[in-house]
């Protein structure tokens, strides 16, 4: 029992959309990836100047409750 052509195309034109769409899936998971990535990042760096803004001012109060100091 062999297999005709048309059969040997139809299953080589399936196998071929079956790899497409599994690449497909692949690369969108993949862009995914790498936004929510950046995006954590960004945020990241957003929190650390915020605590580096919070810290300064921090600073900022003791240095003035101690007169003696001088802040320039």
């Amino acid at each position: 029992m062999t297999k005709s052509t048309f059969a040997k195309t139809k299953a080589q034109i399936k196998s071929y959309q079956y790899y497409l769409f599994w690449g497909a899936c692949t690369a969108a998971v993949m862009a995914g990836q790498i936004f929510v990535g950046a995006g954590y990042q960004s945020m990241s760096q957003s929190v650390k100047d915020l605590t580096e803004i919070i810290e300064i001012k921090i600073e900022l109060e003791e240095l003035r409750r101690d007169r003696s100091t001088i802040i320039y």
